[in-house]
């Protein structure tokens, strides 16, 4: 009877956590042809066309696999592009998955081999995709967010895809981990220099070209603190009690990413010789 307990237990267990773990990938309809895919707590886009799909960020081999089955069940032309927002794993690994059929597009600064996939379609500051009716407008935003992060206008929807420099309401992840900040807010600026409407970033919720904004403004505003805090002679704890940013309490991680937010920025600010 134990044993027969143990086994239901267990069971159940798994149960939940593959419900847990299915209820995390959705796809959602943006706008006209044009799609956000959802796999916990990343995104990607991808267009349907009469002339075949076009597919961003493979995300993780899983959910590349589980992606390209439902896209079958949309549409049956072939997935034509695969497109690197960049090259950083947890965005850009599994891609092997489309590409008996994707022609693969990067920056020209990513890796040779993005998690074993070499990209065919190599660009500098722009390139552009035509297919079935759509244009999918390729911008490389510089570096901040590393070397080869690039954002995406997909027309006649105008509708952005841009990872990791910029979210909607929602603090920057951790510490800004192997960053520049300098060069994140030049990243959001070129985003912000983009003709859309709507903005689907890689993580967090959707919104518009004013999100992006606000976003960048967030970033400079917490420079700008830190830095008087440090010139002040405080240190970095005396910020992270006084900085308690409360206008954007109601953001996204605003708890968990407020405190590393403030340290990161500190850290940055000291190693870049801005304070």
């Amino acid at each position: 009877m134990l044993r027969l307990f143990a086994t239901l237990i267990v069971g159940a267990l798994l149960a939940t956590s593959t419900f847990a773990q299915e209820t995390k990938r959705s796809i959602t309809n943006i706008a006209g042809d044009v799609y956000r895919f959802q796999n916990k707590f990343h995104f990607n886009i991808f267009v349907v066309t009469p002339q075949g799909v076009v597919v961003t960020d493979p995300i993780n081999k899983e959910a590349a696999e589980w992606l390209k089955a439902e896209i079958g069940k949309i549409t049956d032309q072939p997935i034509k592009y695969l497109i690197y927002s960049h090259s950083h794993g947890d965005h850009a690994s599994g891609g092997a998955v489309f590409t008996d059929t994707a022609e693969v597009v990067a920056h020209k600064n990513a890796p040779e081999a993005i998690d074993g996939v070499t990209p065919k379609t190599r660009f500098d500051d722009n390139h552009t995709i035509e297919i079935g009716g759509k244009t999918v407008e390729l911008t490389y935003l510089g570096k901040g967010h590393g070397d080869d992060l690039i954002a995406m206008v997909v027309r006649p929807e105008n509708v952005a895809f841009a990872v990791d420099a910029v979210s909607v309401n929602r603090l920057p992840f951790r510490d800004f981990p192997r960053a520049d900040i300098g060069g994140i807010i030049n990243q959001i600026k070129t985003v912000e220099g983009l003709d859309f409407d709507i903005l689907a970033p890689g993580h967090g919720a959707m919104g518009v070209k004013a999100d992006a904004t606000a976003h960048r403004e967030y970033v400079e505003k917490l420079m700008a603190l830190v830095k008087a805090g440090l010139k002040g002679g405080k240190s970095v704890d005396d910020l992270v009690t006084e900085l308690t940013l409360d206008e954007y309490a109601d953001w996204g991680s605003f708890k968990n990413f407020r405190e590393p937010n403030i340290r990161g920025m500190a850290r940055w600010l000291k190693q870049s010789g801005g304070n």
